[in-house]
């Protein structure tokens, strides 16, 4: 192999792994930001910035199976079911973790 073809598999190596970063931070799959990044380098990279915090989205209980989805789901992906748009939202994995590591989420004894 040529050294820019050696270059070049490098430089599309750490497109990928800050791509793939970029993706776990925001809550996402890092293998799915990785090869995103590192299959279309710039593009990939500025979406995985761009795009949406899964951990800070809100999220809804199925009516079926009551696994809980993703509030902009339409089908949950467990059962089948198409979804409505429901009354009331569940809080997104951001905000109950952090409570429940601090101790809000205990009952008090």
């Amino acid at each position: 192999m040529s050294d820019q073809g050696l270059g070049l598999i490098v430089i599309l190596f750490f497109f990928g792994l800050a791509g793939g970063t970029v993706g776990r931070i925001k809550g996402n799959g890092f293998t799915v930001w990785f090869l995103i990044s590192f299959c279309a380098p710039f593009i990939g990279l500025l979406t995985a910035v761009l795009w949406r915090r899964d951990n800070q989205e809100l999220r809804r209980e199925c009516p079926r199976c009551f696994r809980i989805v993703m509030l902009h789901d339409a089908v949950c992906m467990h059962c089948g079911t198409e979804l409505e748009f429901p009354d009331v939202a569940i809080a997104p994995r951001a905000r109950v973790i952090p409570s429940i590591r601090a101790g809000e989420g205990e009952s008090p004894a």
